[in-house]
């Protein structure tokens, strides 16, 4: 499985605040809309810069970190932003973001830079700066995992599938 896009950076420590403000949480309850409010309290233009299908988050360490908002990994695939890179996720919003079928990869983004253009390939475990011509390691996804990333996460595979043969 190959996904591609181009970066847009943010730094260490990005809650699901972040992601989504909580003064959200209850006003909005259409994923559209709210997605055109995803990072506003840190970047108030960082959804005019998604290019739905060709963005992805480049972020630091412990990303997703706070609550367990489910709402956070929504708006981010609802934004169409295509994956999130970090060095390290928040146990509970890696989780999240999996059963929706948003994919998580860990690496060492300090090579990455703004807008530099990214491609990913979840069966060789290469994440690739086409930008910079460099290769970051991850550890290749599992079959099982990429088939629920592609079928939009593990209730949209239940759904469709039933029972998961690993």
């Amino acid at each position: 499985m190959k996904l591609e896009g181009k970066a847009l950076k943010l730094g260490d420590n990005i809650n699901t605040d972040f992601i989504i403000s909580g003064r959200y949480k209850f006003a909005i309850t259409d994923m559209q809309e709210l997605a055109k409010h995803i990072m506003e309290d840190i970047d108030p233009g960082f959804a005019a810069k998604i290019i739905p299908g060709k963005s992805l988050i480049v972020a630091g360490s412990n990303f997703g970190m706070g609550s367990s908002r489910e709402q956070a990994p929504l708006v981010i695939k609802e934004a169409g932003l295509v994956a999130v890179l970090a060095k390290s996720f928040a146990r509970i919003f890696y989780r999240n973001a999996f059963n929706i079928g948003l994919a998580l990869i860990e690496t060492d983004t300090d090579k990455i830079a703004e807008s530099d253009l990214i491609d990913i390939d979840l069966d060789k475990g290469i994440v690739r700066n086409m930008t910079k011509n460099m290769d970051l390691p991850i550890k290749p996804f599992p079959k099982f995992m990429q088939e629920l990333l592609k079928e939009g996460g593990i209730i949209s595979y239940y759904k469709k599938h039933g029972e998961l043969k690993v």
